[in-house]
């Protein structure tokens, strides 16, 4: 097993994110965004420099973040889009020596039915993205997040039916906040333990995130891992009794939320608590394992 994490949550430049990923004495960072842009769309120059600078601290990228397919993406909009991230992903990818890339199964189509989201579409494009990152010999894992995959873990089985050779990236806290569409409107939230039970054979990476939801305001609040509602010990236990040897990806979301703009702290409180969180969980696992 080995610990990651997004260190965007940690510093916007990538100096900062090998400083906290330092200061936890890890190695790994699953990169994401560096200056608040994705690594797959940063030009070319800035990418030399970030090789550099990954290079001279030891630091390694396990795990690609990419941005596709993600909660900002439509499956109504071109597919080209899709497609030209993933032509510039690949390449940076093998340079830095990352082998797994996360994936997403496109945004939810709010004003349609659970069952009628274009699913032969999302199907297809999902198909030829995961053919094309298996033709280089990488690893695609689909997250449950803000797409169709993450509307409920029978979307996610019904998503690998249809895709042959993806695999899953599990992310604890996600099923916290997010509507069981498989459930009669008004669709309550979903179980993270019950998401992960079903879907566990497909998971070959996971994802630290916490939270608890107030039903009655219908809003998340983000808690350091085991806190919340998202089974994280009961999880991570169940994972490392059964074999589990891969990583875990620090997701805190606590002073930095990717998709709401509302959340965000100063570059010291985005430190400290990124570290805090990653240490947090380094106990919780010593108390498993």
């Amino acid at each position: 097993m080995y610990l990651t994490g997004f260190a965007d949550e940690a510093a916007f430049d990538l100096a900062g994110q090998i400083r906290a990923t330092q200061a936890l004495g890890w190695k790994y960072i699953e990169s994401r965004n560096i200056g608040g842009v994705n690594i797959h769309d940063i030009p070319e120059r800035d990418f030399e420099t970030v090789l550099e600078q990954f290079g001279a601290a030891g630091i390694q990228v396990n795990c690609f973040g990419s941005a596709i397919g993600n909660w900002a993406s439509k499956i109504t909009d071109p597919f080209e889009v899709s497609l030209a991230q993933a032509r510039r992903a690949i390449p940076r990818m093998r340079r830095l020596g990352a082998r797994m890339v996360r994936v997403m199964s496109y945004a939810v189509l709010g004003e349609r039915s659970a069952w009628d989201q274009l699913e032969a579409e999302r199907f297809r494009r999902m198909r030829i993205l995961t053919e094309m990152f298996k033709d280089a010999g990488l690893t695609p894992v689909h997250e449950n997040c803000m797409n169709y995959g993450g509307m409920s873990w029978q979307h996610t089985l019904k998503l690998l039916e249809n895709v042959p050779g993806l695999k899953l990236v599990f992310d604890t806290g996600n099923p916290v906040f997010s509507a069981d569409w498989s459930k009669p409107v008004p669709h309550p939230r979903q179980s993270s333990w019950e998401f992960y039970r079903q879907v566990k054979e497909h998971i070959l990476y996971v994802h630290i995130k916490d939270a608890i939801w107030d039903q009655e305001k219908q809003t998340v609040k983000y808690t350091l891992p085991g806190e919340g509602e998202g089974e994280v010990a009961r999880i991570v236990r169940d994972l490392v009794q059964n074999g589990y040897d891969g990583g875990f990806s620090m997701e805190p979301h606590l002073n930095l939320v990717q998709h709401d703009s509302n959340i965000a702290a100063t570059a010291g409180e985005m430190f400290r608590s990124y570290v805090e969180y990653g240490r947090k969980f380094e106990t919780l696992l010593r108390g498993i394992v």
